[in-house]
């Protein structure tokens, strides 16, 4: 049996990152295969390209240079990663894929979402993913998240104002109208509790 790809979405403080580690728990005491994941990073030489993509020094890099350093770092955790572990009939959760890249570079870096795409589309060639769940929050709420949490990696995107976030928050919107079959909407703003019950929910349903 082939595995599935599924990834997980969501502005600055959705909180996926927690729900991922709880449902890959979940599914692996359920007798699942399950490897969980993460982009930019997941394996050696996509780790170092996120080291350089959100170093809070690296404030000059260029909007279009990010994009692409982005879809290096996608291509090799996808060939190196992702489809070994689909062949093997896995179930790969991963925290950020091509949606990401349409909504913060496509959109709040103002590339434009079809222009991101054309680079993505190169780097994924054809393998988007089984299922996504877009995690939402108003990015206010997310941002007031993250200044409480001491122990979050801060990172360059951290130091953007409120605008581009909000950018962020619109695309992604409108990726889940367009990709509806595929995206699937979570209220992040509930409890981690009620997060994980409603994540869930949407997983065994798409897994029946």
């Amino acid at each position: 049996m082939k595995g599935l790809f599924i990834t997980f979405e969501g502005g600055e403080g959705a909180g996926k990152s927690t729900i991922l580690k709880i449902i890959g728990e979940e599914l692996t005491a359920k007798g699942y295969s399950v490897l969980e994941t993460r982009e930019p990073g997941g394996i050696q030489i996509a780790e170092r390209i996120r080291d350089i993509i959100l170093n809070t020094r690296h404030t000059m890099m260029d909007a279009r240079t990010e994009a692409l350093l982005y879809a290096a770092a996608r291509r090799q955790h996808l060939v190196e990663k992702v489809l070994p572990a689909m062949e093997a009939g896995t179930i790969v959760l991963c925290d950020r894929f091509v949606d990401s890249s349409l909504a913060y570079q496509g959109a709040a870096r103002g590339l434009g979402i079809d222009e991101v795409w054309k680079i993505n589309e190169f780097a994924i060639a054809g393998c988007m993913p089984d299922l996504t769940l877009f995690f939402d929050i108003k990015p206010d709420q997310g941002l007031k998240r993250i200044a409480k949490n001491k122990e979050r990696e801060k990172n360059r995107l951290d130091l953007e104002e409120l605008e581009f976030h909000e950018k962020v928050y619109q695309a992604y919107h409108m990726l889940l109208e367009q990709n509806p079959d595929r995206m699937k909407h979570i209220n992040a703003e509930q409890t981690v509790k009620q997060v994980k019950q409603d994540a869930m929910q949407e997983l065994e349903l798409f897994l029946s």
